[in-house]
This record gives C-alpha cells, structure tokens and sequence, in this order.
C-alpha cells in the first residue's frame, strides 16, 4: 500500500506537493493538539500523518534534486 500511495504522491508537482506538505502539517499540529487535550480517540493517525508528510517531504526533496541536476 505504501508504494501505491507513494507511486501517486510521485506524480503531484512541486506546487501540489507544497500545498499537500501545509496541510499534512495543520493536520498533524491538530492532532497533537487533541492528544495533549485527551481528545483524540485515533492515535494511530499521529503516526499516519508523521509518515505522510515524510513521504511528501521525501517526494519534493527528490523532485528538487532532479530538477537542479537537469539544469
């Protein structure tokens, strides 16, 4: 599942990426936020969130990288 999902966040550009990466991490400052206030009733979605953004950083980060090696 983890190289399906990865496979589609591939395939965003670097503007998509960006504004996954902003929202990836509302939603995990949200999800602190209810853990420390007792509110959360997932705590598996803390560690879903940590993995997606890393997943997203990791997709932009390779996307530079390649970008700057072409050029």
């Amino acid at each position: 599942m983890a190289n399906k999902r990865m496979k589609e966040i591939i395939d965003l550009t670097q503007a998509e990426l960006a504004v996954k990466i902003r929202e990836t991490q509302s939603k995990l400052f949200d999800l602190k936020i209810k853990s420390t206030t007792g509110q959360l009733e997932k705590t598996a979605d803390l560690w879903k969130a940590r993995k997606e953004l890393s997943r997203l950083k990791t997709a932009l980060t390779q996307k530079n990288t390649s970008a700057s090696a072409q050029v």
